[in-house]
């Protein structure tokens, strides 16, 4: 039994079971033991790759997404470019070195990192060591003015409560001990009007519902753009959907085991999200999935000229043009094919009124409140 689990336990016996939300947060944020504040769990021996890992082509294009919503501002000054999340800092500076291309982008903008954890904040200021980049802890600290953001697999991590349909009632799931370990059980009744078969299960991100009405706020005061990219769904999902799990070591780990060792995530209503943020008053643009933002994007284009300067410098006797060509068209295909992180991610952008639909979004179909 580790630090946190003792503790979760003294916790269950003082106050009773948790919401599942609150051993979420537990586990993933704690001050001393939490999940994202005591390691770096990206890359070699982590327990999962986001697509900015994958290769660069991500966070370029999203570089030069956020630069051309610059330039349907106005091009004003002051603008801050937040990233929610941002791991290791690749996709900020990824994003950073194209949009740098576009003149007057990097005057104009100043990065802002939204990151809790110590071992990633060390690593964010390698990456973007020169940069001016400053950090907070929370969305609701980013400076005011206008705002580009960029949330690349930041909901999934925030806390979920989930609800079940018992007796022809619904109970809120909570963690106890149970058998000498901790454990899902259900807690009491929850008022909710909602006719569901037995057994049927919902899930609510309040957490999540909270920053997109936050984010919502700041473009329908200040203007600006944000792209949220997650693993998720658009709609409400089947009933019966448990979504929540842990991730150790690149594997399914059971998510009661020695918490604060694994990665715990759920999918992500984007829909939920959408709603929060217009009716803070923005505008959500109808959701696309991963792979067809970045075909949208140039993904294949991009893909195309990096092809051509590794055959190049191979040919120039620089060597290994085969194996980086063979990389690139990997990385490709798991970052847009359906059987990859094409369908299972999808992308939401959300704009302040009256400004123009976001690159790569419908511009026939917005919705503000």
């Amino acid at each position: 039994m580790n630090a946190l689990e003792r503790l979760i336990r003294r916790r269950i016996a003082l106050e009773g079971p948790l919401r599942l939300s609150d051993y979420m947060q537990m586990c993933l944020a704690h001050p001393e033991h939490g999940y994202y504040v005591t390691r770096d769990p990206l890359g070699a021996g982590g327990d999962f790759v986001t697509a900015p890992e994958i290769s660069q082509m991500f966070g370029e294009l999203l570089g030069l997404w956020a630069a051309q919503v610059w330039i349907d501002m106005g091009r004003p000054q002051g603008v801050a470019l937040a990233e929610l999340g941002p791991g290791r800092g690749t996709l900020m500076a990824d994003a950073l070195r194209a949009a740098g291309r576009v003149p007057g982008f990097a005057e104009a903008v100043r990065p802002w990192l939204v990151e809790i954890s110590p071992a990633l904040r060390r690593r964010q200021r390698q990456a973007l060591a020169g940069r001016g980049a400053r950090w907070v802890s929370r969305p609701e600290d980013l400076p005011e003015g206008p705002l580009i953001v960029l949330a690349n697999e930041f909901f999934d991590a925030l806390p979920i409560r989930q609800f079940e349909r018992r007796g022809g009632v619904w109970r809120e799931r909570v963690v106890t001990e149970r058998a000498g370990r901790l454990a899902l059980a259900l807690g009491p009744a929850v008022p909710w009007d909602e006719d569901a078969p037995e057994g049927a299960l919902r899930e609510d991100c309040p957490e999540g519902r909270r920053v997109a009405a936050l984010l919502g706020a700041r473009l329908r005061d200040h203007g600006g753009a944000a792209l949220i990219v997650d693993y998720g769904y658009l709609s409400v999902p089947p009933m019966g959907g448990d979504t929540f799990q842990a991730l150790r070591g690149g594997r399914h780990a059971d998510p009661f085991a020695a918490p604060g060792e694994a990665d715990l995530t759920a999918h992500v209503d984007l829909g939920a999200l959408a709603q929060a943020a217009v009716g803070a008053g923005a505008v959500a643009w109808p959701a696309a999935t991963q792979g067809v933002l970045l075909e949208r994007l140039g993904v294949t284009e991009r893909a195309r000229a990096l092809a051509r300067a590794a055959a190049s410098r191979a040919q120039g006797g620089e060597g290994g043009g085969g194996d980086a060509v063979e990389a690139i068209v990997a990385a490709h295909r798991r970052l847009t094919h359906p059987d990859e992180m094409g369908s299972l991610f999808k992308a939401l952008a959300l704009t302040g009124p009256g400004q123009p639909a976001p690159p790569g979004f419908a511009p026939e179909a917005g919705r503000n409140g």
